[in-house]
């Protein structure tokens, strides 16, 4: 299995979290700066990206643009406490989540383990374990064994968590789904209070998926509530599971 790579110049918080990451049969390697870490990061060598957002030189942010240029790493930001612009930020950026400075390293370990669970490849039907159907809703096609997903026939690059909010909402099209039960779903915690990520990644699918072909939104948020994938109308060509 790859290693994490943690990105963060605090030396003591590196040498925490490799205890803990350790303990649960992870393994980790740190990089206390940002250059470097960028570097270490579109390697291949590692399987997610812990990433500070205060670090000296060049910055988290700077590290995240570089990181989703060229390539598709889970990646966790690490925030100052309160902070809401830097963490809104770094989603719309393309982080897949983020946790607040100081934190308990259970919550970042069991946010690392929600992150693989999502992200563990599925080629092969193996002890039993059955992969998901393709599902197809109008023009956008979701293929969970390779974990692409196609537009107009184009393939659309997301995140690990924009491709989980986008399955989660395609395979209950017509029906809204709670920003709760989403938050569950793709992220794999409860929904906090005041956290907006499901809102971010949302509105990030929007941007990357585009309207449909009459101007129309494709998710829709439901005030109060959470969001709705339009499921096509009769005369389209209806969602179907292959």
């Amino acid at each position: 299995m790859k290693p994490i790579l943690v990105i963060d110049d605090d030396v003591e918080l590196c040498e925490l979290l490799a205890e803990y990451l350790i303990a649960e049969g992870l393994r980790m390697e740190a990089v206390h700066d940002g250059s470097l870490g960028a570097e270490r990061a579109l390697s291949g060598d590692y399987q997610l990206v812990i990433l500070d957002v205060m670090l000296p030189g060049l910055g988290g942010f700077d590290v995240l643009r570089r990181i989703r240029a060229a390539g598709d790493i889970p990646v966790i930001m690490l925030t100052a406490r309160g902070d809401d612009v830097d963490r809104i930020v770094g989603l719309e950026l393309g982080a897949d989540d983020y946790l607040a400075k100081p934190f308990n390293p259970r919550e970042l370990t069991a946010r690392v383990r929600a992150i693989l669970r999502r992200t563990m490849p599925q080629q092969t039907l193996v002890g039993g374990r059955e992969i998901a159907p393709k599902v197809v809703v109008g023009d956008v096609e979701l293929d969970p064994a390779t974990r692409t997903v196609r537009c107009s026939g184009e393939i659309v690059s997301l995140t690990s968590v924009e491709y989980s909010v986008l399955e989660v909402l395609l395979r209950e099209a017509g029906r809204v789904v709670s920003r709760e039960e989403l938050t569950e779903l793709a992220l794999g915690r409860p929904l906090a209070r005041y956290d907006r990520s499901i809102d971010v990644h949302v509105s990030n699918l929007r941007r990357k998926l585009g309207r449909e072909a009459e101007g129309l939104l494709r998710i829709k948020a439901v005030r109060g509530v959470g969001y709705l994938y339009a499921a096509p109308r009769a005369d389209d060509e209806q969602a179907r599971e292959t």
